[in-house]
């Protein structure tokens, strides 16, 4: 059962975690929900994951394992560095064949991978634990989520 006074007292705690948690409705909500779950297949060991919109950072569906990994904070500033990049990029005035496709975001423990979806406005956002996943993986599992 459903009690929205639970639901927001569970919200006052931090993030959903361990669960998909969509902020739209409709075939976004569907799209975006489906693009988690097939990540969460592939990496079930994953830190958090998120499908965010690149002009606002909206997260339109995430999924994190802990409380502390709140991807709501950071959402907004992958979605910047996303344009920023691509602002980098169109001043070097590459050819048209040779578009933005993936940043990688490396820490000590960590790697945070941003990869544009085949529309151009949304992003997928997977962080995973260097010690339980490798790049070469976390790659291919972002990849097969386009298709």
């Amino acid at each position: 059962m459903q009690i929205p006074f639970f639901q927001r007292l569970q919200g006052l705690a931090g993030p959903t975690v361990n669960k998909i948690v969509s902020t739209v409705n409709g075939s976004e909500k569907a799209s975006a929900e489906r693009v988690i779950q097939q990540v969460l297949t592939g990496l079930p060991e994953l830190l958090g994951a998120a499908v965010v919109l690149v002009e606002s950072g909206q997260a339109l569906a995430s999924y994190t394992t802990s409380r502390e990994f709140n991807l709501g904070k950071t959402m907004g500033y992958n979605a910047e560095v996303v344009r920023q990049q691509r602002l980098a990029l169109a001043a070097l005035q590459p050819d048209a064949d040779n578009q933005l496709e993936e940043i990688l975001i490396t820490l000590q423990s960590q790697l945070h991978l941003l990869r544009l979806l085949p529309d151009g406005q949304r992003f997928l956002y997977v962080a995973v634990d260097c010690r339980d996943t490798n790049l070469g993986i976390a790659r291919e599992v972002m990849r097969a989520c386009e298709e």
